[in-house]
């Protein structure tokens, strides 16, 4: 009796399968076209690790044809389309992405950038920034093991930093006098260097927006803390000087030109850049000069008397720079100390409120 009820209920199993293939060919054929697909964006990634673009962007084609609601490999697609500088075939593997999944943060992002820097499109930038600052992740807390609090502030704060990016591309492009564009950014950057305390380019760039609108004191205090993040980057020590030319603090500027210009040799070599900034340099050592030839014949100082004096700059041996140790950390102590910084807490405070709120001026 077992081995009949063995063989029976095998048969009529196998007879409901063959009875639903014929009721419901659609679902049938709906499964084995997506496993098919799933298997294609599986290869496709495979060949991506790999590095061999075209076999996956094949696999990648078949594979969403036959499975179109795979939100990662759209977003794959969109990847390799950017780094074969399709930017419009990006775009639609993108926005199928975000169909798909309108909280997908990564392909927002990216397409934003793509509307940013590529396309001169900044309104729809803007626009995919904020919806990424407007979705609330669900935060997953599992003691010792993960917690994305800290990845969900790291994306809010790079979406405050390129619509930061977006603001201040869309003011250069719609003419100086514009300056709401300007202040957008600064909000935008500001943000941003709440959620990434430890990033240059957020600091760098809030600094550079607080230049531009003339705010003198948080444009030079902002340009010190990035350096103090990052002092082997050239921009901050350049930018700073620059700023304190303006405010006629010539040696002061001098010492961040001369930073600047080191680190351009380093890593650039004798480039355009390199050779402004040397002009630069030139120009404020000739008011140096002007200066002191001032003070011997008139006893007469341009500068603030509570300037504080200059670095003793680098050491160097036969022309060469001495690569030890000590000389190491001495230099890196000499990048990363903002002189300047006394200026602007002491000196340059007009646009400081007693709140700390930066008075705009329009």
């Amino acid at each position: 009796m077992k081995k009949i009820l063995g063989i029976i209920f095998p048969l009529l199993f196998l007879g409901a399968l063959v009875a639903s293939w014929f009721v419901y060919p659609n679902v049938y054929g709906d499964l084995a076209a997506k496993s098919r697909g799933m298997y294609d964006i599986y290869l496709g990634d495979k060949e991506l690790k790999k590095s061999r673009l075209d076999k996956a962007i094949r696999f990648y084609q078949q594979g969403l044809e036959l499975y179109p609601q795979h939100e990662r490999g759209w977003y794959n697609l969109g990847n390799i389309y950017v780094a074969y500088e399709d930017y419009f075939s990006a775009l639609d593997a993108y926005e199928r992405a975000i169909a798909i999944n309108p909280s997908f943060i990564a392909a927002r992002m990216n397409l934003g950038i793509i509307y940013t820097e590529k396309l001169g499109d900044f309104d729809s930038a803007i626009e995919q920034y904020q919806a990424i600052l407007d979705v609330k992740p669900k935060l997953l807390n599992i003691p010792y093991i993960y917690n994305n609090k800290k990845s969900t502030k790291i994306n809010k704060g790079l979406a405050n930093y390129n619509m930061g990016v977006a603001y201040k591309q869309k003011y250069l492009y719609n003419g100086a006098d514009n300056r709401t564009y300007l202040n957008d950014a600064l909000d935008a950057y500001e943000k941003a260097t709440e959620d990434l305390k430890k990033d240059y380019d957020s600091r760098y760039n809030y600094a550079l927006t607080h230049h531009l609108l003339g705010h003198h004191h948080e444009a030079g205090m902002n340009y010190c803390r990035a350096i103090r993040l990052a002092p082997m980057q050239y921009e901050a020590h350049y930018n700073l000087a620059i700023l304190l030319r303006e405010l006629k603090y010539y040696r002061a500027s001098l010492d961040e030109m001369q930073k600047a210009t080191l680190l351009v040799t380093g890593n650039e070599g004798a480039t355009n850049r390199q050779r402004y900034v040397f002009d630069v340099m030139n120009e404020v050592t000739r008011f140096i000069l002007a200066e002191d030839e001032s003070n011997q014949i008139f006893g007469a100082k341009l500068s603030s008397p509570n300037e504080p004096a200059g670095t003793k700059g680098i050491t160097y041996v036969n022309g060469k720079l001495v690569a030890t140790e000590a000389l190491d950390k001495a230099m890196m102590q000499n990048f990363s100390t903002c002189n300047a910084a006394k200026i602007f807490k002491e000196e340059i405070t007009e646009d400081y409120t007693p709140r700390g709120k930066v008075r705009v001026r329009e």
